[in-house]
């Protein structure tokens, strides 16, 4: 899987720094979506998230998008993904690799530029997470997106509604949590709670946690494992750095190589996608890639 896309973003130059992030270039300007995309693929990806993690139609709302407009804007997150995709494919035209683009569909609090996405206090009751997922959902199933990503939810309650929407979704998908530690997601519930909802979901694929400390995830693996034997594992955390959302600021630090390791000890333990979230850009998933088929040609 691709890393950070924001992170990519930002490393190109771009300005983000609003409410509605990485999306707020879909407005403006697009080119750097398709570049940063391009970066993973030639890092050795196979999978490319959009531009859609913080899009919403109350998101866009708020910067006086119509929401006619604001679901376009959220379709061409899906269209710059896939001429990503082309690019790399016409350039490189004996590649075997399989290149698949994952609708990105953030938890409620993403859209609230809060930080509650990695906590799950929402004040809000299961109706309105209800009303905030639907329709989006429904507009990235009738895409073209090759898989919808369903990342960084934080709690029960929205696990539990994102299960029965999902229902009735037919594009397949996967849906990770944030954790607070190596048991439980942020909202303090254990992952093998969580993960029962999913148990022989007919759309849900994979299961599993991103944007969680590196230090977390081989535990986490093993306890989804045991929980939904059945069903692939994703794991796609964050660098190791912490986020002060006071201040906006990171601090710590895992290096690609340091990443790579422990990425071999994901796959070990049972993850079948592996990538990562804020803070790796495509050094990180270069070292992954490598280390990852180094170890299966061993």
């Amino acid at each position: 899987m691709d890393g950070g896309l924001a992170t990519q973003l930002e490393k190109q130059g771009c300005d983000i720094g609003n409410t509605l992030w990485s999306a707020s270039l879909l407005m403006t300007d697009t080119q750097p979506i398709v570049d940063a995309s391009r970066a993973y693929l030639d890092a050795g990806a196979e999978i490319i998230a959009t531009a859609s993690y913080q899009a919403s139609c109350e998101g866009f709302a708020r910067m006086g998008i119509s929401a006619d407009e604001a679901n376009s804007l959220m379709l061409l997150s899906v269209d710059l993904a896939k001429r990503a995709r082309e690019e790399f494919l016409a350039d490189n035209p004996y590649s075997d690799r399989m290149s698949l683009v994952a609708a990105s569909v953030g938890p409620y609090g993403a859209a609230q530029h809060d930080g509650s996405e990695y906590t799950g206090c929402y004040n809000v009751s299961a109706d309105a997470l209800r009303l905030f997922h639907s329709d989006r959902l429904k507009l990235f199933d009738n895409s073209d997106a090759d898989v919808l990503a369903l990342e960084t939810i934080p709690s029960i309650t929205e696990a539990e509604v994102l299960a029965t929407l999902l229902r009735d979704c037919n594009t397949p998908a996967w849906v990770s949590f944030s954790c607070r530690d190596a048991q439980h997601i942020s909202d303090g519930t254990k992952i093998e709670r969580v993960a029962s909802l999913y148990h022989d979901h007919p759309t849900v694929l994979a299961f599993g946690v991103n944007c969680t400390s590196p230090q977390h995830i081989t535990a986490l693996v093993r306890r989804i494992r045991q929980a939904l034997p059945s069903t692939a594992v994703v794991a796609y955390p964050n660098s190791g750095e912490t986020y002060d959302v006071a201040d906006n600021t990171w601090s710590g630090t895992v290096t690609p190589v340091d990443y790579a390791t422990a990425a071999s000890e994901w796959v070990a333990a049972g993850a079948k996608l592996i990538g990562g979230c804020c803070r790796t850009g495509p050094a990180h998933i270069r070292a992954m890639a490598t280390a990852i088929k180094g170890s299966e040609q061993g």
